[in-house]
């Protein structure tokens, strides 16, 4: 009596595909000629047998001609074998699906060597079932009509596939949402294309939300009384504000916020311009953060001053503030900017603080000091 295979929605497309065209076989007994093609190719098959042992099982299979395809772009024998080892669904694919696949892919890419980089990073954007081609064509039409260059469009392939795979229709629906929304809040055409290319790059999977998220979020920060330049400066600041946020969970974190701060409503909305990532975190994150301040002698002024320290985890705080304090700078009277910025721009702070007091500015009416 046969097993019936039990695999993720992400393979259940291959399988599906194998099926229809009848050339998949039902048997339990690994595919030899697979097995073998692996091994040669130095593929830990272990890992295969563990998570995806089922790809072992199809026949037929192209493990040979599809390792031929990535060594002619340029790939080693690494890299091949890592491909395998996270995407072994790879070995089904058809050799003429994958060279329609390397054309389109190498339509956005500069270089066959910057699609090798991008299939070992994300395989299972490029081995993709062949039913997916179509789509995959008009959204690369679509996105390329816009403006978009192809670095940004070979990016989006790669960490968003789904937004391909799907209808162009769908991903303009919402490209067309973006647009409005960003002209009617006061936006020029100009600026929105640069904004467009920048959200895209950042946060791609912005495409798979649905268009009502973004109305949501906008209405509920009308209500809070934001004018349309400010919310046009939030959706410029803030990639995953369109549509990574609810009202609800904005609520709660600016009612939080408003509570802690004891602050007017027109106070709350300047300190959320300054600090556009306060809509984001939940509350238990806030009151970690607003706790860690406080019980280090830092003011509720202060804060509502520079409410972006707000962004910094209690642990780089603590940690900030002792290496502040090693060199005489006390965090309680002086500015908490010292505090905020990068690793890096915390260091330059810091390297500054630390060469001042090692080495003193000159005073060119001291008295010089002369050996008796």
């Amino acid at each position: 009596m046969l097993r019936t295979l039990t695999v993720p929605l992400c393979q259940q497309a291959q399988l599906l595909f194998c099926l229809t065209t009848k050339s998949c076989s039902s048997s339990q007994i690994e595919n030899g000629l697979t097995v073998n093609a692996l091994y040669n190719l130095s593929v830990d098959i272990s890992k295969i047998r563990k998570l995806k042992g089922w790809v072992l099982r199809q026949s037929p299979a192209y493990t040979t001609e599809t390792a031929t395809l990535l060594k002619d772009m340029g790939a080693s024998g690494p890299v091949i074998a890592r491909v395998f080892e996270l995407h072994p669904e790879a070995v089904l694919c058809r050799p003429e699906h994958l060279e329609a696949q390397k054309e389109l892919w190498m339509s956005v890419c500069a270089s066959q060597r910057d699609l090798v980089g991008i299939i070992e990073k994300f395989p299972a954007s490029f081995f993709t079932p062949p039913c997916h081609l179509d789509s995959q064509r008009a959204n690369v039409m679509f996105f390329r009509g816009l403006g978009l260059n192809k670095r940004i469009v070979a990016k989006l392939m790669a960490s968003a596939p789904q937004s391909f795979s799907r209808p162009v229709e769908q991903n303009e629906e919402m490209i067309q949402t973006l647009q409005k929304t960003y002209m009617e809040l006061g936006g020029n055409e100009t600026s929105m294309k640069v904004w467009l290319q920048k959200l895209l790059s950042q946060n791609p999977y912005v495409l798979l939300k649905p268009p009502a998220v973004l109305k949501d979020n906008l209405m509920f920060l009308q209500g809070r009384g934001f004018t349309s330049t400010e919310l046009l400066q939030l959706l410029s600041k803030l990639k995953g504000f369109v549509t990574e946020v609810q009202p609800e969970s904005m609520d709660l974190t600016l009612g939080y916020s408003q509570d802690m701060l004891s602050c007017t409503d027109t106070e709350l909305r300047q300190i959320v311009l300054k600090c556009p990532a306060l809509l984001y975190y939940s509350v238990p994150i806030l009151a970690d953060r607003f706790n860690g301040l406080l019980s280090a002698g830092i003011s509720v002024q202060q804060i509502m001053e520079t409410p972006t320290v707000l962004e910094l985890t209690t642990q780089i705080v603590q940690y900030r503030i002792q290496k502040l304090r090693s060199y005489g700078y006390d965090i309680r009277t002086g500015s908490l900017e010292a505090l905020n910025g990068t690793k890096k721009d915390f260091e330059m702070s810091y390297g500054k603080l630390k060469l001042r007091q090692e080495r003193p500015l000159f005073n060119p009416v001291a008295p010089l000091r002369t050996d008796e």
